[in-house]
């Protein structure tokens, strides 16, 4: 089994760390399993760590006040996510829901914290990582608001193969047609025909639980 010490070195934020500061942040690691379905945290939560996805995938959304479920973004391995909740010391404003079994790294608050004090290179990954954060919430508004399925699927998809939040990912994501409804706000039947259409334009090759992406930049600004 993977050690603390190992996820600490393997982060994605471990590269900019100097050694001091990087042994720091394992002190401050544990790990937590989440089976699927299982809420990683619920909206008002208060949360005293700040978390990354060693393994499995997870996804951030809310439940409107009618009952309509929204989901704002998917991670996956080697992602990390609540940076604004611990920063801002204040409740979740998303639930977070396990969609397959999925074994968390939670660094606490207070190493967090050092970090963020002391760190020049921890702060550059934060400012890289809030950037793009807000670039992908604002890019699901547009989603939902202006395109169609197939390129809701597409784009939805388009985010595990950012360099920026997932810089080892390779050409290939483990995911079942139905996780990726769930993220894109779709029926499974609708992401079936989406990932047929796509293949079809030699974007990428749906296999049973595995896709594997030819050219995730088409993906990533597919509009049909």
């Amino acid at each position: 089994m993977t050690t603390k010490r190992d996820i600490a070195g393997e982060t994605i934020w471990a590269a900019e760390l100097t050694d001091d500061e990087l042994e720091r942040a394992r002190r401050g690691l544990t790990e937590r399993l989440f089976s699927k379905g299982s809420y990683i945290c619920h909206r008002g939560d208060r949360l005293d760590h700040w978390t990354g996805v060693v393994e499995g995938l997870i996804k951030i959304s809310a439940i409107s006040a009618a009952g309509k479920a929204m989901t704002f973004a998917g991670v996956t391995d080697g992602g990390w996510f609540g940076e604004g909740s611990v920063l801002k010391n204040e409740p979740r404003q998303y639930d977070v829901v396990a969609i397959r079994d999925t074994r968390l790294a939670m660094l606490s608050r207070s190493s967090f914290l050092w970090l963020y004090e002391n760190s020049t290179g921890f702060n550059r990954f934060l400012v890289r990582q809030l950037n793009e954060r807000m670039g992908q919430f604002i890019a699901t508004i547009e989603y939902d608001r202006i395109l169609g399925p197939t390129a809701r699927v597409a784009r939805n998809l388009s985010w595990f193969f950012n360099r920026t939040l997932y810089p080892r990912a390779g050409t290939t994501i483990e995911i079942s047609q139905e996780e990726l409804g769930l993220l894109a706000g779709v029926s499974r039947q609708v992401v079936n025909r989406a990932l047929r259409a796509l293949e079809d334009e030699g974007l990428l090759k749906a296999e049973h639980g595995r896709i594997t992406v030819v050219d995730a930049g088409a993906l990533s600004h597919y509009e049909s």
